[in-house]
């Protein structure tokens, strides 16, 4: 399969490109660098970039910009940021991209396991991730073409633990993280979550 994994230079997305190029040809892109760039929070830049790679049987996103704060310090651009590019950005890769997958094609989006499970200081990530696995479980039932969309649900990744001086323990690895992701494109389920330590 032409699979473009969008968010492919981060560090779960990296992993799962990488993954899935033993397999398959694998399309990168990021903000900065990679195959093709593409801003997340602008609908052109997604656009744009679709325009650019033609045809592809699966999409995989791990991008998607919300921050940590206090529900206090919350403000406006906190919630326009995880609105606007976490969440429209992943949905519009699904909107847009049906003009620009294959049939039977995919979708796999990436959520998070504080829509669940969440903290202090995660308010406006759990909303984004919740939002994320309403959308795919509905948008499952309307996609035609024997298209499907799926959500990840990953957990904090050791990796990034370890960046932040954190202990890593309770966390998962990249390469770990990414067999979720394998799971949701070579599978056939669709409108389902895949918890990250399921796969593992």
């Amino acid at each position: 399969m032409n699979i473009l994994v969008v968010g492919a230079t981060g560090t779960i997305g990296k992993a799962v490109a990488d993954a899935l190029a033993e397999n398959h040809t694998v399309i990168r892109a990021g903000y900065n660098d990679g195959d093709v760039r593409v801003d997340l929070g602008s609908k052109a830049s997604i656009e744009a970039m679709y325009n650019s790679i033609g045809q592809v049987d699966a999409v995989v996103s791990t991008a998607g910009l919300a921050g940590f704060a206090p529900f206090s310090e919350l403000d406006d651009a906190a919630y326009d940021l995880a609105l606007q590019n976490k969440l429209m950005g992943q949905i519009n890769l699904v909107r847009i991209g049906q003009a620009h997958i294959s049939d039977g094609g995919s979708f796999t989006l990436t959520a998070g396991i504080l829509s669940r499970n969440p903290m202090p200081g995660s308010v406006v990530i759990s909303l984004a991730n919740g939002a994320l696995e309403s959308f795919s479980k509905a948008a499952a039932l309307e996609l035609g073409r024997g298209l499907r969309v799926n959500t990840v649900s990953p957990v904090f990744v050791k990796e990034t633990m370890e960046v932040m001086g954190m202990d890593s323990s309770s966390g998962l690895s990249a390469a770990d993280t990414a067999k979720a992701y394998l799971a949701a494109v070579e599978g056939d389920l669709t409108g389902a979550v895949f918890d990250a330590p399921d796969y593992a």
